[in-house]
């Protein structure tokens, strides 16, 4: 069943409608989407190697602008949407502590959930809520998602073959170390922050 997925998923990539899909998993990713688009731009990257940069620009381009989106929900619909995606994701008696957190941390806290499994909504729609200075955020938010996507073009850049390799035999636990990845990642956010 994994096999059929990932070769699926590989003919995907010579769709020419892919990289506006991936777009949109990397910008509903940001905002309130619970995966993250490395599930799209792996076996893209894969599929299309020259095409890695590329894939990685939209990554970003798109996950910062759907970190924007996350930013409004915060600081214009917190009461509503804000309040349920918060509460959904188990974050919503700790609103307090990250209040507190962004005071004085909150150039690292975006560094930091930037570049780890842990859900970037959260920290998006946490800044809005908080009016973290939005420029800065912006500017932060380019340089973490771009740092975590480009390490994706970089690591298939370098290592494609052997990792194309390892993926037609063990695709089905790459699905599962991603799943366990984003699970970690809501758990460390719940544990720490």
């Amino acid at each position: 069943m994994f096999r059929r997925l990932y070769h699926w998923t590989l003919s995907l990539a010579e769709n020419r409608h892919a990289p506006w899909a991936l777009g949109a998993v990397a910008f509903a990713e940001s905002s309130f989407f619970p995966v993250p688009p490395d599930t799209i731009l792996v076996p893209m990257s894969l599929a299309r190697p020259k095409s890695a940069w590329t894939y990685a620009l939209i990554c970003t381009l798109t996950s910062v602008a759907g970190g924007v989106l996350g930013y409004a929900i915060g600081a214009l619909l917190f009461e509503t949407i804000g309040k349920w995606l918060i509460g959904l994701y188990g974050y919503g008696d700790k609103v307090e502590e990250m209040r507190l957190l962004y005071a004085q941390w909150g150039w690292a806290v975006i560094v930091f959930k930037g570049l780890t499994p842990i859900p970037y909504k959260i920290v998006t729609i946490t800044s809005g809520l908080l009016a973290y200075d939005l420029p800065l955020f912006i500017v932060l938010s380019l340089l973490t998602r771009g740092a975590r996507f480009y390490l994706v073009a970089v690591l298939l850049d370098r290592f494609g073959e052997p990792i194309k390799d390892l993926l037609d035999k063990y695709f089905g636990w790459f699905l599962a170390l991603l799943a366990l990845g984003v699970v970690l990642g809501f758990w460390l956010a719940a544990k720490f922050v």
